[in-house]
């Protein structure tokens, strides 16, 4: 069965001091591009659980710190897959509180929660809803695709963010939005969505964190 592969960038400045980091446009640290590095020797190449030649799409955000994510997970194969630089694999847009840390939010509004509350001057959770619900109808429309009409190859890929990754893997395995708050997306880790049964009617989560460093 087909596999959606989701990928966190990297370590940054920002997710180390728990910044939240949204449209801000920062880059890995070194420390980030080595762990990426050592993640795409050990999980992307023929053989390997992310076969290049398996994959029909691989959608990556535009910040940097997800692009260079991308090509540093790919820097070791000999013929890297084309990649579509989307928008709508971006991170949460956090509005107000960009560049905030949780501390300083709950300053300026005691009860908020990202899962429930939205970001003003930024994304709702319906916004954000509405958002990956597209990107994850496009992923299974690939894989029916494959399934039913030997149509394209096997695998797709996302290179994006956190809380993107954290909304996608519940919206994936069908789940309120706001219960993406009980799994943790580590920087530079892979978690894999595929399907129960042999069925595209039972998406699953099949792994997460991949070789991530778990604090």
């Amino acid at each position: 069965m087909p596999r959606l592969f989701v990928i966190r960038h990297g370590e940054t400045e920002w997710s180390l001091n728990g910044r939240h980091t949204g449209r801000t446009d920062i880059p890995l640290t070194a420390n980030g591009e080595e762990k990426v590095k050592k993640v795409g020797e050990r999980l992307v190449g023929k053989g390997l659980i992310i076969e290049p030649d398996n994959l029909c799409t691989v959608f990556v955000s535009p910040r940097i710190r997800a692009h260079r994510t991308f090509h540093l997970l790919f820097s070791h194969v000999d013929n890297p897959p084309h990649h579509i630089l989307s928008e709508e694999v971006r991170e949460w847009d956090y509005g107000e509180y960009e560049g905030l840390r949780p501390a300083e939010i709950k300053k300026i509004s005691p009860n908020w929660a990202i899962w429930k509350d939205g970001c003003p001057g930024g994304e709702s959770v319906e916004d954000m809803q509405n958002r990956v619900d597209i990107v994850i109808s496009k992923v299974k429309e690939y894989h029916r695709q494959y399934v039913e009409q030997g149509i394209n190859t096997r695998d797709v890929v996302i290179v994006a963010h956190g809380h993107f990754s954290r909304v996608l893997i519940a919206r994936w395995i069908n789940f309120p939005l706001h219960l993406g708050t009980h799994f943790n997306v580590e920087p530079s880790s892979v978690a894999v969505l595929g399907y129960n049964h042999n069925s595209l009617e039972e998406p699953a989560l099949n792994a997460l964190n991949l070789f991530a460093v778990i604090h």
